[in-house]
């Protein structure tokens, strides 16, 4: 593995790339755009805190994160894209999908929430699905984060350790160490049958967290033909004159305790 990213580097690239991010969120909702970016991988893979970068400065109204939780019992009887097509982009949108319709090839196959036959359509289905998305005008882009087992096993005992992180964890990621053998062989099959030249995956090495986080951002940025959108020209006008309006006087009860005064020596 190459070198860790020097922190300093990695800060003002980072911020560079973000800013280009709103320049691109400014010219997807000008352009009324469809983008969607889909962020798959292995557990502790570096998924989560790559999408918080690249959404830390966009307009929430424009770009959303979709995470869906484990289907419900009517959604579980619909088609298996259904659920998906309900958070598709409109107009001037940009979804980040921290995981995506591929669980289907990946964690339901290897767990075995999926049949044989439901993990065989789904391959069947999948680049026929993309390539509709594709042919419909939206921009689909698809990155697979890469992680060795040692760098995998030692976030997992780094999210024990810490009691601000250990939500991330469940038992099925844990178990994800034992079964590291068959999320290699679905992950490999998946690739096979939906790395198509209309949405083909990107994958980002990603043992260092930060050499990922920039290099998904400068290559997503490097896929798309967005330019610099002129922005409305705005002037923080003078306040006027008061017009005699008095205030009633202000009640100590309704203001939140000076807890931040506590800390002070």
């Amino acid at each position: 593995m190459a070198d860790r990213l020097p922190r300093k580097v990695y800060e003002q690239e980072l911020a560079r790339l973000q800013a280009e991010l709103v320049v691109l969120q400014e010219w997807v909702r000008a352009e009324r755009k469809r983008l969607i970016v889909i962020f798959e991988g292995r557990d502790a893979a570096g998924k989560g805190s790559t999408i918080k970068r690249v959404a830390e400065y966009l307009n929430p109204r424009v770009a959303r994160i979709v995470a869906l939780p484990r289907p419900g019992d009517r959604e579980r009887t619909q088609w298996y894209f259904q659920r998906y097509v309900e958070q598709l982009p409109a107009a001037g949108e940009i979804v980040l999908m921290d995981r995506s319709w591929y669980n289907r090839a990946g964690v339901e196959w290897v767990m075995g929430f999926c049949t044989a036959d439901e993990h065989r359509r789904f391959l069947h289905q999948c680049p026929i699905f993309e390539r509709l998305l594709v042919e419909d005008g939206i921009l689909l882009r698809k990155y697979w984060f890469s992680v060795s087992p040692d760098e995998q096993q030692r976030r997992f005992q780094a999210r024990l350790e810490d009691p601000m992180r250990r939500w991330k964890l469940s038992t099925i990621d844990l178990e994800s160490i034992s079964r590291w053998d068959d999320y290699s062989r679905a992950k490999d099959e998946m690739i096979l049958y939906t790395d198509i030249p209309e949405a083909p995956w990107s994958i980002v090495d990603s043992d260092d967290k930060r050499r990922a986080r920039i290099n998904m951002i400068a290559h997503l940025l490097s896929s798309i033909p967005y330019r610099e959108v002129p922005l409305p020209g705005l002037q923080v006008p003078e306040r006027p004159e008061g017009t005699g309006y008095r205030r009633p006087e202000k009640n100590p009860g309704n203001y939140v305790p000076d807890h931040a005064a506590t800390l002070l020596p």
